[in-house]
């Protein structure tokens, strides 16, 4: 019998895991975990006050850690942990972390450390409950198509609502200070559910064959069932959560607004495969380097 309880949070995404403490997990619970994680796409686990080494550790499990992000520094000592603090920027659009490299991350954790009184929260989208409400014909144009990813855009919003304009300044030189454009199918193959999800996001800035107002246009309507409201979940943060998704089948999101109070997370990604099509064809780099400086699985690539 299970040693915690798993509780749904929402119909299409999302569990509380209850009743455990991650730094103390069996190999049999930590695979109750990882299944679970499947199966809802999202986990998030209350109150844990973890370390930053508790929450590496942890990560850990699931696979090799990558670097905190391909430009962006990462918190100082511990390469793999990227502060994501309001006071450099606030990211509030819809995006699956850095799918601009050809292998991005499997899975993300999140950990709360500052936590505004109201607002902050994060929305998560569950992206195979979206492809499967596509009427067929949508479907049928998704799966032939592939989009381009790439960092060298305005992905982060200026300093107009409580950051600190030179800490924004120098995180947005610092986001394409090198830059990337990776070809990814629109359509994924989850590697390890098999289930076809939306794979495009914020950084999905054309579709490959077509002009940049075509394009755009499809992306648009793709991504609109995305964000339907009963594919999201919505995660009220308290200090100490920790919330656990997987990067391969979500996109996220972090509404601005809390004025201009300070957040502050601490995230650690594991390295992920290089996504593959319906076709079966893998993605592709168009431009940048391998990543191989962020990634182990670029090396192995």
């Amino acid at each position: 019998m299970s040693e915690f309880d798993i509780r749904k949070v929402g119909g299409r995404i999302g569990a509380e895991v209850v009743g455990v403490d991650v730094r103390d997990l069996s190999d049999e619970i930590f695979g109750e975990i990882h299944s679970a994680l499947l199966e809802h796409k999202v986990l998030g686990f209350r109150g844990q006050e973890l370390s930053d080494d508790d929450q590496l550790a942890f990560a850990a499990r699931f696979g090799p850690l990558t670097g905190a992000h391909p430009t962006v520094p990462a918190v100082e000592g511990r390469p793999e942990i990227l502060p994501v603090d309001s006071e450099s920027g606030r990211a509030n659009q819809w995006h699956t972390d850095v799918t601009f490299v050809q292998s991005p991350p499997k899975i993300s954790t999140l950990r709360g450390l500052v936590i505004p009184p109201y607002g902050g929260n994060t929305l998560i989208a569950n992206t195979a409950a979206a492809y499967k409400d596509l009427p067929e014909e949508l479907r049928a144009l998704a799966d032939r198509l592939w989009a381009v990813h790439t960092n060298d855009y305005d992905y982060v919003r200026p300093a107009d609502s409580g950051g600190d304009p030179d800490k924004v300044a120098e995180h947005r030189k610092a986001f394409v200070s090198r830059t990337w454009k990776t070809a990814h199918p629109v359509v994924r193959v989850h590697p390890e559910s098999s289930e076809r999800n939306l794979y495009i996001g914020g950084f999905a800035q054309k579709i490959v064959g077509l002009s940049s107002r075509e394009g755009r246009a499809i992306l648009d309507i793709l991504q609109s069932y995305v964000t339907r409201p009963e594919n999201v979940l919505r995660w009220v943060w308290q200090p100490g959560d920790l919330v656990v998704f997987d990067n391969r089948i979500t996109q996220h999101y972090a509404p601005d607004d809390y004025g201009d109070l300070p957040r502050l997370l601490h995230r650690v990604t594991v390295a992920g495969d290089i996504p593959v099509g319906v076709d079966g064809k893998e993605s592709y780099r168009l431009e940048g380097d391998d990543a191989s400086h962020y990634t182990p699985a670029e090396k192995a690539a």
